[in-house]
């Protein structure tokens, strides 16, 4: 499905081979017989955001959307299982899913990485890709309502998948939950996460490191966990510009 790996592109880090390939991502959308037309509308208009923005602006703006906090990351498994034992298993699962299904590790990413999950759903048939998707549809209604209450234009892309996985949500409660939660992208909140976690080792000599935080975490992960990637050659990225909410 190649709606799908358009989705996983624009939610990809923002690069120049990204908008180079506007043209390409246009094409597949406007191709696709599943989306609705209004969200067609808004995802070409985040293409073209994406696409025709300058690159620093973008790359920096996705980097504070994505990378500061939990509540908008793009780990599935870290919104169900947070840093417990059972979503290192969830992995592990998920990994062997892959596998099982003809997709080779050439690359370092963690399994439940949105994006690659996407281009993993992108090779199967619908009905398994719906089934996976209605899974997931509680983890896309709140990071959509937080993307949205960020004034952030990827919601487009969580607004579509929910659309596709044909489960409809309660906007309304999605909103009041939101905007009861306390933001956790803040200088204050990041200092906070970062003093709780961190840990000290001392050594025989009594001398002491210290390591820990949400700082750094993603590139942390990257560098314990090797990545699946699809197999078959997946199509180039692109960007967004601001749409409205359906």
């Amino acid at each position: 499905m190649q709606l799908l790996k358009v989705l996983a592109r624009v939610l990809e880090y923002p690069t120049d081979e990204l908008q180079q390939s506007k043209d390409a991502l246009v094409a597949a959308v406007l191709e696709d017989s599943r989306l609705p037309r209004q969200n067609k509308e808004q995802l070409l208009s985040c293409i073209d955001r994406l696409c025709d923005g300058d690159l620093l602006d973008l790359q920096e703006s996705y980097v504070g959307t994505f990378d500061r906090g939990r509540a908008t990351s793009l780990l599935l498994f870290e919104h169900v299982h947070g840093e417990s034992r059972d979503r290192g298993q969830a992995m592990v699962d998920l990994m062997e899913q892959y596998r099982a299904n003809g997709l080779e590790i050439d690359a370092r990413e963690l399994p439940d990485y949105l994006p690659l999950f996407l281009e993993y759903l992108s090779t199967r048939p619908w009905d398994e890709i719906r089934n996976w998707l209605e899974d997931i549809h509680h983890i896309l209604g709140l990071l959509g309502e937080r993307l949205y209450q960020r004034e952030s234009v990827y919601h487009v892309v969580m607004d579509s998948l929910l659309v596709l996985s044909g489960r409809k949500t309660n906007r309304q409660e999605l909103a009041q939950i939101v905007a009861s939660e306390e933001r956790d992208d803040t200088p204050e909140a990041l200092d906070k996460v970062w003093e709780e976690e961190m840990v000290k080792f001392v050594d025989d000599q009594g001398s002491s490191c210290s390591t820990g935080g949400v700082v750094g975490q993603r590139r942390r992960e990257l560098e314990q966990t090797q990545t699946i990637h699809l197999s078959d050659q997946l199509m180039t990225d692109a960007t967004p510009r601001q749409a409205g909410r359906a």
